[in-house]
């Protein structure tokens, strides 16, 4: 390939300028940051809602309402990502902010179960789903968005601050829940207190859309745009990825069953497992969930930075196995004391990091770029549907079932099972270009030194 010229496309790629790129950073984690914060207040007022949403107080009935927003997500990825490879990412990310964000506000704006009955229960589902549809095209096109805005060199490291946002939203949602908590009464966050934090969500939908507003498109679509080589339909899209990479979809699938299983049973579930299954207070696992979260976002950029030294696959393979070995202590450790569970959530949140931080370099490179949204949302969001999101329902039911109070481990050690499996047919794509219309695959010199390549 023959030098690009100043002011190019390819040139632009290349080199980015570093407040383009940090813009770029900032327009893509505040989506996903919105995102958490929602999982993570809902997280941590699933009791609350119980009793002011849900008939007979049940917690099943509230945990449902946050598995039915995974389950619609694969249709959220089937509309959404295909239209992000026809028309570009920004403007599907600009629209599916916004409706995460309101859906989200008007949750906090739903009349209590005894003011309208079963109807309050109908209108939390409802939202929820909204809720889920959204995400199903956010968080493929955020990362997707980031990953091609990032230096080949360097993805692991900024595509880390994805997941930065990922964690300081779930920690967010935590940590304004914890003051509402300590500065007001019990019968205050019963009422209303419980619904403010959701009320915060549209001024960040908002931020987030000024922020977008003001980007062009990621580099590498706008070069195929310029080459035509765009997906004419969404619906084309769509077939092509279907008839042409079904294989680095089952791959992408099940790495997420190993990353998502992990992911909501440690960050969503446990606040309410400590509490139903431990008796820790509301308090204590607030703090837990917020120590927790914080300490693995130390870790971030750093396993980010790593990754792009030695690549995507020996961390991987490094964070399931490890989880698979210490799940079981972990959760045995758990409740002697409140000092052991934190130290625990610790153990197991930094050896997820590994997988966490990476998320964004991986998956979008495991696609070329006229179907790289699609296939991220939609291979993404269906194992995420089946795996992810029905973890913490799963997780309660089973513990019910059985009466063994440390299944959450058993869980998180099947799902890496199937994550290393599904290592075996995973590509290294680290410093690999993710320009062009053909898969990423990292290339290497003859010390073995990974270089960069067109994909071209």
């Amino acid at each position: 390939m023959s030098p690009a010229a100043p002011g190019s496309t390819n040139q632009a790629i290349a080199d980015a300028s570093p407040p383009i790129l940090r813009r770029a950073i900032a327009a893509a984690a505040v989506g996903n940051f919105t995102e958490w914060f929602d999982y993570g207040v809902y997280s941590v007022v699933a009791t609350y809602i119980a009793k002011a949403l849900a008939p007979g107080d049940s917690i099943a009935v509230t945990l449902g309402a946050f598995a039915i927003s995974f389950l619609i997500r694969p249709i959220g990825g089937l509309v959404w990502g295909p239209l992000g490879d026809r028309i570009g990412r920004r403007r599907v990310l600009a629209t599916t902010i916004l409706l995460m964000a309101g859906s989200t506000f008007c949750v906090g704006l739903i009349p209590s179960y005894a003011k309208i009955g079963w109807i309050a229960t109908l209108l939390l589902y409802l939202l929820r789903m909204i809720q889920g549809f959204s995400t199903g095209g956010e968080y493929g096109g955020a990362a997707t968005f980031m990953a091609e805005y990032s230096p080949d060199r360097k993805r692991g490291f900024f595509g880390s601050f994805l997941e930065f946002g990922t964690l300081s939203g779930f920690a967010g949602g935590s940590l304004v829940t914890l003051a509402l908590q300590l500065s007001t009464s019990g019968s205050f966050m019963q009422t209303w207190g419980w619904r403010i934090p959701f009320f915060v969500a549209l001024p960040l939908g908002l931020i987030g859309l000024y922020l977008r507003s003001r980007l062009d498109e990621t580099p590498a679509f706008r070069d195929l745009d310029e080459k035509g080589q765009t997906e004419e339909k969404a619906t084309t899209a769509l077939k092509d990825l279907v008839t042409g990479y079904w294989r680095p979809i089952l791959t992408l699938s099940g790495l997420v069953i190993a990353l998502n299983v992990v992911n909501y049973t440690l960050l969503s579930y446990m606040p309410t497992y400590v509490q139903t299954r431990l008796g820790l207070s509301e308090t204590q696992a607030l703090v837990l969930a917020s120590v927790g979260q914080l300490f693995m976002m130390c870790f971030l950029p750093l396993s980010g930075a790593l990754s792009d030294r030695v690549g995507r696959k020996p961390l991987w393979l490094f964070s399931m196995i490890g989880l698979f070995v210490v799940a079981i202590p972990m959760y045995l450790i758990m409740p002697i004391n409140f000092g052991l569970t934190i130290v625990a959530f610790m153990v197991l949140g930094l050896l997820y990091v590994p997988q966490l931080s990476t998320i964004s370099a991986t998956f979008p490179a495991m696609f070329p770029t006229q179907v790289r949204y699609a296939g991220f949302a939609i291979g993404y969001n269906i194992a995420t549907s089946l795996f992810g999101g029905t973890a913490p329902l799963i997780n309660d039911a089973m513990i019910s079932w059985t009466k063994i109070d440390i299944f959450p481990a058993f869980f998180m050690m099947a799902a890496c099972v199937v994550g290393v499996i599904a290592w075996f047919s995973m590509k290294e794509t680290a410093g690999a270009s993710l320009r062009g219309t053909k898969i990423p695959e990292t290339t290497r010199s003859k010390s073995g030194k990974i270089i960069s390549a067109d994909a071209s």
